[in-house]
């Protein structure tokens, strides 16, 4: 995969009736910055949500605030992360998140790009890891146990299968950059072709 330069990227929900993500992953001195907000329309629920994720030069998660504005008001979360040790914003230890390396924002295929990046897989190989999942709109946050399988490239595409327990197996095509072209089920990028 490419070194990133400033990539933008938009998404339509295809999960919800209207859902529609913008983000960007955004190069730094000392790591990446994804950059990231969306909008859901579904039922009687309707809520913004914006994420910052901040990573290392390896792209192990360093940091995350991420903010929810419903009809409720707005609530947010902040978590910092060294060597897979996990800290609120308070500084306060989570002993629950010890080892993960990577933070899945729920609402969004952004963040797939994170252990997409980091572990580097070749074709044919799959990874098991440990993530820290922070649910969208509750702001829930749990240890969540997902697999990366990377396929054989295909159209210009890499492809790989995201499987968890809580919400089984999905399809995903990602560009150069690892950032998600097509999640089944639930996202599909606009004007991919960049």
């Amino acid at each position: 995969m490419s070194s990133p330069t400033e990539h933008p990227a938009a998404w339509a929900r295809t999960d919800v009736p209207e859902g529609l993500g913008l983000g960007t992953l955004l190069p730094e001195p000392d790591g990446y910055r994804l950059e990231a907000g969306e909008t859901v329309v579904e039922g009687e629920e309707r809520f913004f949500t914006r994420f910052t994720v901040r990573t290392d030069l390896a792209w192990a998660t360093r940091e995350v605030r991420t903010e929810v504005v419903s009809g409720r008001g707005t609530a947010a979360v902040a978590l910092a992360a060294q060597g897979g040790h996990w800290f609120d914003d308070k500084g306060n230890p989570l002993p629950g998140l010890v080892g993960c390396l990577d933070v899945d924002v729920a609402a969004t295929p952004l963040t797939n790009t994170l252990p997409i990046r980091r572990l580097g897989l070749r074709p044919g190989e799959y990874r098991d890891i440990q993530v820290v999942w922070i649910d969208i709109p509750s702001l829930r946050v749990r240890r969540v146990r997902q697999r990366y399988t990377r396929h054989a490239a295909e159209g210009g595409l890499e492809r790989y299968t995201y499987r968890d327990p809580l919400h089984g197996e999905y399809r995903l095509s990602v560009d150069g950059h690892g950032v998600v072209v097509d999640y089944e089920r639930f996202a599909r990028r606009l004007r991919a072709d960049d």
